[in-house]
């Protein structure tokens, strides 16, 4: 449009805002990507990454989301009464029609008086939950809100995304400038109408366009986003310490990182895919949280989110000196990812009912 800048694009509240706690949660399970390898390929395909978490039999999306939002309230301190909005962004909710947020909240005692939906956006539903608490709390209408991005692992057998679709995810509870960990500057939205990767209702598992992925997908969206970001603050690669992108596997995040200008130690603490694999909705928070754990006050981190269909949200945000009075009230993201039991492809099967009986 004539006469358009990526600062009018640029969301930033009335009121400052920032994050006031943060927790992850990555399940103990693990299969090692030469285990779908095998199995499909007989060894001799390439692994994308190491392993991938996997969630047991009793975890799903509202068992994971409560883990992380209990380790955000341990790090916040704050009454879950006051909290006006739990929101959690998912591609994998356990119920069709049912909210996952209701449970949530009441398993935090945040109900009754506060209001409860599930978001969707493929990867980035919770990063789009963030940018509405943000909205929420920076106009007065509530304190807190919290943002939590949850997955369970999902792919086709023998498909290309077997080998990265994981579990896990992030929680942040957004609130007040004054008592952040992080103050959000301001966040940025690049969408358009890209089918790279979609799910029809009934259909198990989810389908993608190989050619559509990356270029005109991820890279596009991706890259995009963070330059009008950049360009809105008036900042460049240099003016930040850390940068966490998208991780639909270990590759992209590092080519895009680096077609920014971003060095491999800039992102080294966030980049979790190889570990732990693709936790889709999580997957930006949960990196994120990971550099909270090693970010020092001072710090500044640009975080880029990206959800298939496509889209992509971009947030500058500064740490505060809180940081150092909380990080260690709840367990870090590392130590869930050192936390792991390694499964077979079999029992990969089971946990995830692959398998069906009628």
């Amino acid at each position: 449009m004539d006469g358009y800048r990526p600062e009018d694009g640029l969301m930033k509240p009335d009121k400052e805002v920032g994050i006031v706690g943060y927790g992850a949660y990555v399940p103990r399970y693990r299969l090692p990507a030469t285990a779908v390898s095998q199995m499909w390929t007989d060894g001799e395909g390439g692994t994308p990454i190491k392993e991938k978490a996997v969630n047991g039999l009793d975890e799903d999306v509202i068992t994971m989301s409560v883990e992380a939002a209990r380790n955000t309230l341990l790090r916040a301190q704050i009454n879950p009464q006051h909290i006006r909005a739990v929101w959690i962004g998912s591609e994998s909710h356990p119920y069709a029609v049912k909210p996952s947020s209701t449970i949530v909240a009441e398993a935090i005692g945040a109900v009754p008086n506060t209001l409860g939906a599930d978001w969707e956006f493929a990867c980035k539903a919770g990063t789009e939950a963030m940018q509405a608490a943000m909205g929420v709390v920076g106009s007065g209408m509530a304190r807190y809100a919290m943002s939590i991005g949850m997955d369970t692992a999902q792919g086709r057998p023998g498909d290309a995304l077997e080998y990265t679709a994981a579990a896990g995810g992030a929680a942040v509870l957004i609130g007040p400038a004054a008592e952040s960990v992080a103050i959000i500057n301001g966040s940025y939205s690049y969408v358009t109408d890209t089918p790279d990767f979609w799910r029809r209702a009934h259909a198990t598992y989810p389908s993608h366009g190989d050619r559509f992925t990356g270029e005109p997908a991820y890279f596009k969206h991706v890259t995009t986003a963070a330059r009008a970001m950049m360009e809105a603050m008036g900042t460049t690669s240099a003016d930040y310490d850390w940068a966490v992108f998208h991780q639909p596997n270990a590759k992209f995040p590092q080519r895009a990182a680096q077609e920014l200008g971003f060095s491999a130690e800039q992102i080294a603490p966030g980049l979790l895919s190889p570990r732990i694999g693709n936790t889709y909705s999580g997957s930006s928070i949960i990196g994120l949280t990971a550099i909270l754990d090693v970010a020092q006050p001072g710090d500044r981190i640009l975080m880029v989110s990206y959800g298939s269909g496509s889209g992509s949200d971009a947030f500058d945000l500064t740490v505060t000196e809180r940081l150092l009075e909380v990080r260690d009230r709840a367990p870090s993201t590392e130590t869930y990812i050192a936390r792991r039991t390694e499964i077979d492809y079999a029992t990969y099967t089971r946990f995830r009912e692959k398998i069906k009986m009628n």
